[in-house]
């Protein structure tokens, strides 16, 4: 059974947008469009080069030459639907033509349980099969390389293509004839097709029962995940829509988390603010296993703490970058994709991304907070040990080193440093969370320690970063600036929601920097001038923060509104325009999505109300 979102639809002109459905095994992952076309992958990681780079054209998928997709067509098309197969990153597109002939594609790669690990290649599956009547068909695989250069040098054998030129070949093996392929022929759709494309390895088995195996397999694999979440009564598709998706922002082998699966999607219609968010920013990823932990996901949590142990040992106490390649790769250097125009022809496309040079001090944060449950959770197959608490604990001197120093904060400011409030704030909770880290441990005397350092850290704080005069918070020491992180001092618990200090802070937030339902980072002009787009996980830290103040059915109307903004796929980018028609920025946006899953467990109403 398909989830709902997604039903029929005529079909219109061919602009890209950001109507994707992602599928992935946490390792591949791809973006099919609303027409059932691959218009983004990456391999040989998610980071690497995209074989599929449609998304970052300025042409028409449709157009003839269009390089860099895979496109299942039907002659005479007339209508689409497209949806998920419920509780799985499987995705169903059924397509039929003016005569009313009919077919599906399943779309999905393959995971699942065999000998004693998790199956997960760098492949995808399409499965191609008639509903009704005889569809006549065409299909264009056209892998790009080196960044959307060429094409794809091919090669073919009796039952296989070989697309070769790229830092990975790659294999199509299939029962459709080859030469439909390769000559991008139309033919009639007698019987199921089923293609494999991934890597150049011979697949002696028979491809369609092992492809219709692997989708069984893969399906009951998503489902019994989906089983082991703990969500909230209400909106529980969303919910488990967006966990089953951060999942797919994973890249397994290391631990790593993206906080998005594309590059160069800009922050609004020719901004130049096109980033490459395929790479394990700690913030991001923080934010993402805290998410994912209140549903019960540990298997994330674990996995992410494996990355960030290595992360620390490499480090050695010293200096931690904000983000780093999912192979722990400290050098991310920034460069520009000649050949792809960008995103409806808004380029630059980059690679790589220049915030591995920044100073962001909350990172120092975000790593005790990321590992602290360790200590206290049973349920881990490897609980958090003393050696683990003295690992960490160069990371809170290093927060406490710095918190009352310039970064560029959270918000990655190109031009301009300060001694951030939420910088300070997390490095705060770095020392706090310490304290109470050492308590299961035994460490009495290193609580004591930790718990020292975070009052006298919160006493300059709490001087600094509030303004007297103007009664509230403010986003920088000694200074005047509102920023949307303020907010997140109640989820770090500096200050209770209830705190004079706080309520005025959040009254002080919405004012300034909400645009009718949505939230600005900030209103002050930067690097590129002043942002024209609303940042969807302000919006939702302002939800919580309305909820906290007892604003709850304000609360409510504003996730609702959150909620219709979202894809068919039912997922949201990073940003919105101010009227709400439009999403912008990289998709999917593991912000974002953290942002529901946490609003949808404070708003909802509790099992007991059903049982």
């Amino acid at each position: 059974m398909a989830d709902q979102r997604g039903g029929g639809r005529p079909v219109s002109d061919n602009l890209q947008t950001l109507d994707l459905f992602p599928i992935g095994n946490c390792a591949a992952s791809a973006l099919i469009d609303r027409q059932g076309r691959f218009v983004w992958a990456c391999v040989p990681r998610v980071d690497g080069d995209p074989v599929f780079s449609a998304l970052l054209s300025d042409r028409d998928p449709a157009a003839q030459d269009v390089q860099g997709l895979w496109s299942i067509e039907a002659q005479d098309l007339a209508h689409v639907r497209q949806s998920y197969l419920r509780n799985t990153p499987i995705v169903r597109t059924e397509i039929t033509n003016r005569q009313g002939d009919a077919f599906e594609i399943l779309d999905f790669c393959p995971r699942y349980r065999q000998f004693g690990r998790v199956y997960r290649p760098m492949a995808f599956i399409r499965l191609v099969r008639p509903i009704s009547g005889t569809p006549r068909i065409r299909i264009r695989l056209r892998p790009t390389v080196n960044w959307g250069e060429a094409p794809a040098r091919r090669t073919t054998g009796s039952n296989h293509i070989r697309y070769v030129g790229g830092p990975a070949t790659l294999r199509l093996t299939t029962n459709c004839p080859v030469s439909h392929i390769t000559e991008e022929r139309l033919f009639r759709l007698e019987e199921p097709i089923a293609m494999f494309l991934g890597p150049d390895e011979g697949f002696d088995a028979d491809v369609a029962a092992t492809t219709t195996r692997m989708l069984s397999e893969t399906s009951d694999y998503w489902r019994a995940w989906v089983r082991t979440l703990s969500v909230p009564l209400e909106w529980q598709a969303a919910v488990i829509r967006s966990a089953i998706t951060l999942k797919l922002c994973a890249y397994e082998e290391t631990g790593a988390i993206v906080a998005a699966l594309t590059t160069s999607i800009p922050e609004h219609a020719e901004s130049g603010r096109n980033w490459d968010y395929r790479y394990c920013w700690l913030r991001d990823a923080y934010y993402v296993v805290q998410a994912l932990t209140r549903l019960g996901a540990a298997d994330m949590l674990e996995n992410y703490l494996s990355y960030l142990r290595n992360l620390v040992d490499e480090e050695g106490g010293g200096h931690v970058q904000p983000v780093y390649g999912v192979g722990l790769e400290p050098g991310l250097t920034e460069r520009i994709a000649q050949a792809l125009p960008g995103y409806r022809g808004m380029g630059p496309v980059r690679i790589g991304n220049q915030a591995h040079e920044h100073l962001q001090h909350d990172v120092y944060g975000q790593i005790i907070l990321s590992t602290v449950q360790a200590f206290f959770d049973e349920r881990l197959l490897r609980p958090a040990t003393v050696d683990d608490f003295r690992a960490l604990e160069p990371v809170g001197e290093r927060a406490y080193e710095l918190y009352a120093t310039p970064d560029a904060s959270l918000w990655e400011f190109r031009g301009r440093e300060a001694i951030h409030t939420y910088s300070a704030v997390m490095c705060w909770a770095a020392c706090d969370r310490l304290g109470n880290a050492a308590v299961p441990l035994g460490l009495l005397e290193r609580a004591q320690y930790w718990n020292a350092r975070a009052a006298e850290m919160r006493q300059v704080i709490e001087t600094r970063a509030y303004n007297e005069k103007l009664g509230r918070f403010a986003a920088t020491f000694d200074g005047e600036e509102l920023d949307a992180s303020l907010l997140q001092l109640v989820d770090v618990r500096f200050a209770p929601a209830s705190d004079p200090r706080m309520k005025a802070t959040i009254a002080a937030v919405e004012k300034g920097l909400r645009r009718g339902p949505y939230m600005l980072r900030y209103a002050i002009p930067d690097d590129f001038g002043e942002p024209k787009t609303a940042f969807n996980i302000c919006t939702f830290w302002l939800i919580e923060a309305l909820y906290l103040s007892g604003r709850a059915e304000e609360a409510r109307e504003l996730f609702e509104e959150m909620l219709t903004r979202r894809t068919a796929a039912g997922l949201l980018s990073e940003d919105i325009s101010f009227d709400g028609n439009e999403l912008w920025g990289n998709y999917p946006q593991t912000y974002s999505l953290v942002g529901l899953i946490n609003c949808a467990g404070l708003l909802s109403r509790p099992w007991t109300s059903v049982r």
